[in-house]
């Protein structure tokens, strides 16, 4: 691939430069084989999105860097803080109050999930600073990749609603304790504070950055029509803004957006009618995401002895995840079939895994690279298989709308062509 692109480095000198040219054949062949992945198998997007940042990864791809840096941490960070934001804007705190098991069930599978991996892999020889990164960055589902097979399988119901709820509430408490855990990695300070004033530093600014947002788009929603493609436009223009703002003061972008998304909420109960309008410019970021985690977890340097170690971390997590949602499902209003389809449906993990490993990479890069030797490659299996299971888990819980099977075919295919 280095190869190639030097000759076509010589032939062809773009105005926006070579790696511009490079990114938009790529997201326009990930677009492709998307569309026909999904029409021919059933399969959602999102996994040929993943499969074609995996084969340019693999290929030498030169337009991603590892560790992310500058522009490309920047988008993923976007992409995360649009889709959190969404994500916070789904739940009402009410519900809570009434249902109060909903939050146990997301704080037990969280501390199962955390506390299984770090025993695992402490049994398995792996460093206690390491296994420690690890066992918090494998609570994160990633409400992305569910968000996607939502859409694609037009899924609607209990296990829908829940899983997205509890990958949301998992997103919050593993950014918090990450961002909190990354800023301490240098000081030797074990006391009850030093461990408490960082969690609550990130939090606290987190809370600011994202109180304004809700604040400046209630405001903006007296005077705007919430169905504008202006209102959207703006939407993404403040979520830019806090991503940028966020963590500059020692924040964090996609929790100040998960805030954020939350506040509002509360302050505009009515149904968004804005999320809509972003349509095409929302997908097109997502894919971004999505292709940009399977081009940059392809290309890191991959040990083959560590491939049991991999497989062992994520079988365990998964696991986790089911039994901590069963546990405590009863008065929760699932029953324990549908409870078990929401653990499955939370195995994904994608752009928010990998930006957990960036904060680490980026506070030590010694620390970090043990990290992501182990963490990108769980974190490209499940983004591919996590998306196919949560597609599946939706289809055996009868939450879609319409039955697996490939629409390329017959008459059925030849009308939704």
């Amino acid at each position: 691939m280095d190869q190639v692109m030097a000759v076509w480095a010589d032939l062809l000198r773009p105005s926006a430069g070579l790696p511009t040219v490079q990114w938009s054949l790529l997201l326009a062949l990930a677009a492709a084989v998307g569309h026909l992945l999904e029409r021919y198998s059933g399969l959602p997007k999102v996994v040929g999105y993943s499969l074609v940042g995996t084969l340019a990864g693999l290929a030498g791809f030169s337009g991603a860097a590892w560790p992310l840096r500058g522009v490309a941490q920047f988008l993923l960070e976007l992409g995360v803080a649009v889709v959190l934001f969404e994500s916070g804007g789904r739940i009402a705190l009410r519900w809570f109050r009434h249902n109060p098991m909903v939050l146990l069930q997301s704080l037990l599978e969280c501390a199962l999930t955390a506390a299984a991996v770090y025993w695992l892999l402490l049994w398995l020889d792996v460093r206690t600073d390491v296994a420690e990164g690890l066992a918090l960055i494998a609570m994160a589902a990633s409400p992305a990749v569910l968000s996607r097979v939502v859409k694609d399988t037009r899924a609607a119901g209990p296990v829908t609603e829940r899983a997205l709820v509890l990958s949301t509430l998992s997103a919050f408490y593993a950014l918090t304790l990450v961002a909190a855990r990354a800023g301490t990695l240098h000081k030797g300070d074990a006391s009850l504070f030093a461990t408490v004033y960082p969690v609550v530093v990130v939090l606290g600014i987190s809370f600011v950055v994202g109180a304004l947002l809700a604040l400046a788009l209630r405001s903006a929603l007296r005077v705007m029509s919430p169905t504008s493609e202006n209102t959207a436009m703006l939407l993404v223009a403040l979520i830019a803004a806090g991503t940028a703002l966020a963590a500059h003061f020692g924040g964090s972008a996609p929790l100040a957006a998960l805030i954020g998304g939350l506040m509002l909420k509360q302050l505009y109960p009515r149904p968004w009618a804005w999320t809509g309008q972003l349509g095409t410019v929302a997908s097109l970021l997502t894919m971004l995401m999505f292709v940009l985690v399977s081009v940059v977890a392809a290309k890191a340097d991959w040990n083959p002895a560590l491939a049991g170690l991999v497989v062992a971390l994520v079988l365990v997590r998964s696991a986790c995840k089911i039994v901590g949602v069963e546990l405590a499902n009863w008065g929760s209003g699932t029953s324990w079939r549908q409870a078990f389809w929401v653990g499955c449906a939370m195995s994904p993990m994608s752009s928010i895994a990998l930006l957990l490993v960036t904060h680490f990479v980026n506070s030590s890069a010694t620390l970090g690279a043990r990290i992501a030797s182990i963490a990108l490659p769980a974190i490209l299996l499940m983004e591919i298989l996590g998306a196919i299971i949560a597609t599946f888990a939706i289809y055996r819980a009868g939450e879609s709308s319409s039955p697996w099977e490939p629409h390329g075919t017959g008459a059925k295919g030849a009308h939704r062509g």
